[in-house]
């Protein structure tokens, strides 16, 4: 019988949980090698039942798995993934608290791993998006000022940098292609002195190819638009989004985080209506990568962006050194 008008299959609720050591190490467990997705590392959890909550499914699950009782979480990601024969949604929860010792109560292998070594393992493709966000910040500095003013420019960013910020998208629009390319390699060396990682937002008029050798690439919107691919070569990707279908696209191309953006009134913006909080969750919820909160938004935001399912918050004005 055609399937044409028929409502897809609803997605398979599963509620996972990420627990981490005292070194940050994060536990795996190996699935049977018959089951679904079989002989790949994921980490522990399982199907929702009828009438249970997520949460209660959670506490559920690592009892049976682990033999351990949940006493405290915090969320970290919602992803949706379609593997073609089935559709699945992972509820993604930091176990911050429990009670026991973790073990393979149902005969599976169990490995503590580092979160930087998380990508070299045959997982599913459904956790990638939650390798990504552990590995992610809980905040995003982009910079300010006025390009043009080198020194000053600089100086903003060695505030920034001294006030312990780690992740830096260097944002410059309209600055001519010559003396961007002289602007980005100092501001890398100023981000290597510190261990601080630096992401590059090209102005318009800088190819893609050749920047220099920085940790990741940031895309505007129209670069998005544009790709057909991710590009390659770069350990980090992001984009910035203004609804669902960017937030689609940055998944489909393999991005590893999204802004999204404006979700509070900004200066800067004063005839854009901003999605609020609510729609910010709203989108959040269907996306399938981590995603920041941006526009009118601190670090202070960080408790209320993370409980509704984002990664944390990017921005320029609430993140500027003291003094700048």
């Amino acid at each position: 019988m055609p399937s044409i008008g028929l409502e897809p299959t609803p997605a398979i609720q599963v509620a996972a949980g990420v627990l981490q050591d005292a070194t940050g190490q994060v536990l795996l467990t190996r699935r049977a090698p018959e089951a679904h997705q079989g002989g790949l590392w994921e980490f522990p959890g399982g199907k929702r039942e009828p009438g249970e909550t997520l949460e209660q499914a959670l506490a559920r699950e690592l009892d049976e798995e682990l033999g351990i009782q949940v006493l405290a979480t915090e969320p970290v990601i919602s992803v949706a993934h379609d593997y073609g024969d089935r559709r699945v949604r992972l509820v993604v929860r930091r176990v911050i608290r429990w009670r026991g010792v973790p073990h393979g109560r149902e005969g599976q292998p169990l490995r503590w791993a580092a979160p930087d070594d998380l990508p070299a393992l045959p997982m599913p493709a459904a956790d990638r998006p939650i390798v990504a966000a552990l590995r992610l910040p809980d905040r995003m500095a982009i910079t300010g000022g006025d390009a043009q003013d080198r020194r000053g420019f600089l100086g903003g960013l060695e505030g920034l940098l001294a006030d312990g910020v780690g992740w830096v998208q260097l944002r410059t629009p309209g600055l001519a292609a010559a003396v961007w390319d002289g602007l980005a390699r100092a501001a890398l060396d100023l981000c290597r002195a510190r261990g601080a990682h630096l992401l590059l937002n090209p102005p318009a008029g800088v190819s893609l190819a050749g920047l220099p050798a920085a940790d990741g690439l940031h895309l505007n919107g129209r670069r998005l638009a544009a790709l057909a691919e991710r590009p390659p070569g770069w350990a980090w990707v992001g984009a910035s989004c203004h609804g669902p279908a960017d937030l689609a696209r940055a998944a489909a191309l393999g991005l590893d985080y999204a802004f999204l953006s404006p979700v509070l009134p900004t200066p800067s913006h004063p005839g854009t209506r901003p999605l609020g909080w609510d729609g910010f969750a709203a989108w959040v919820d269907d996306a399938a990568l981590p995603v920041y909160a941006l526009g009118g938004v601190t670090p202070g935001d960080i408790p209320r962006a993370r409980a509704l399912g984002g990664q944390g918050v990017a921005g320029i004005r609430g993140f500027r050194a003291a003094g700048t």
